[in-house]
């Protein structure tokens, strides 16, 4: 028996199967890159888990050693400070992708039904991966990511009700120890990617189950033919796109390499404590507002983010035609915008 035949014995493939995936049809609009952003969230994803994994080879969640851990990985380890800078500027790439993403959808309404809950897997991801952010940011214990923990956690200790709980939850107790470290980094190396991989697979299976929405652009109506294969054209397209971010991700990892400030002193409050700039808009808000209103506006925030296709279905029947989503969204980023922009240049 060759090996071929052996192979196909021990692993049968539904050929037919992967025909029917392969050429599922792809709505035109798509051959214009930036209305396709969702996969580039996916790949940094996967370039997370895989840096993720070489950083946890040197990494050591205990407070007396966490940062000189992360010292060793940037300043000793063989081209750990690139694969930590690739982890960092992933992330980031991540979420930006992630954003725009979700932009372009609230933009064109097509969470609309029956997309409504694929949408609120896209909040749902949102979410999980600004938890990625501030988990992994708080691992590497210097001083600014130390007490961005510790105000995050004071933050979460606000919520009406369960604040209490949330916190020690967070904190593994009442203050901020090894307990904290070592939850932080269950949190981002395994409860955190468990629950993204598999709202990820519900998210990619509803598009596959409702189809991709189809954008009508002027012209479109003259084109031949309305749709085109997946493979090989989209995923060529694809391909392309996976080509050019890693070119961006790597010279920005060298341009740009990841530092490391002065480590964590808990007796020693910093005069500025900055969290990463996708918090930006959050921490200005809770600079202009009392803590307990501080916490509740982003939760409502999230919250009408996350029915949003629900109350653009009630607007659009008491006042339809009148395109108040579209207005909503622009004040809504416009004022997202305000407030990080005045956390940047501000004081």
């Amino acid at each position: 028996m060759s090996v071929k035949n052996w192979f196909n014995e021990s692993f049968p493939v539904d050929s037919e199967a992967l025909i029917k995936i392969s050429s599922e049809p792809i709505p035109n609009h798509l051959k214009r890159w930036w209305w396709g952003l969702g996969g580039t969230p996916l790949f940094m994803f996967i370039i997370q888990i895989i840096t993720g994994m070489m950083l946890i080879f040197y990494y050591v969640p205990d407070p007396d050693r966490a940062y000189q851990s992360v010292d060793y990985i940037t300043h000793t380890a063989k081209f750990g400070w690139l694969i930590r800078s690739i982890h960092r500027w992933a992330s980031n790439i991540m979420i930006v992708a992630l954003l725009l993403h979700m932009i372009r959808v609230f933009f064109t309404q097509t969470y609309r039904k029956p997309r409504e809950l694929n949408w609120m897997f896209g909040v749902t991801l949102l979410l999980l991966t600004f938890m990625f952010g501030f988990t992994g940011y708080s691992l590497v214990y210097e001083q600014m990511s130390y007490w961005a923990m510790s105000v995050g956690t004071g933050i979460a200790g606000a919520t009406p009700f369960i604040g209490g709980w949330i916190a020690d939850f967070m904190r593994g107790g009442s203050e901020i120890g090894q307990n904290t470290l070592t939850r932080f980094f269950l949190f981002h190396i395994a409860l955190i990617p468990l629950l993204t991989m598999i709202v990820i697979g519900l998210h990619i299976y509803l598009i596959r189950a409702l189809g991709v929405s189809e954008l009508k652009f002027p012209g479109d109506e003259k084109l031949k033919k309305k749709s085109y294969p997946l493979f090989p054209d989209h995923v060529f397209t694809e391909l392309i796109i996976v080509t050019i971010i890693m070119i961006m991700l790597v010279t920005l990892s060298l341009l740009f390499p990841t530092g490391l400030g002065e480590p964590a002193n808990p007796n020693v409050t910093p005069l500025h404590i900055k969290p990463e700039w996708y918090f930006y808009p959050v921490f200005r808000w809770l600079k202009i507002t009392s803590l307990e209103v501080g916490v509740i506006g982003p939760m409502v925030f999230i919250l009408i983010l996350f029915s949003w296709p629900f109350i653009d279905r009630f607007f659009e029947k008491k006042i339809p035609g009148k395109e108040i989503a579209f207005w909503i969204g622009v004040a809504g980023f416009l004022t997202i915008n305000i407030f990080l922009f005045w956390e940047i240049f501000g004081h």
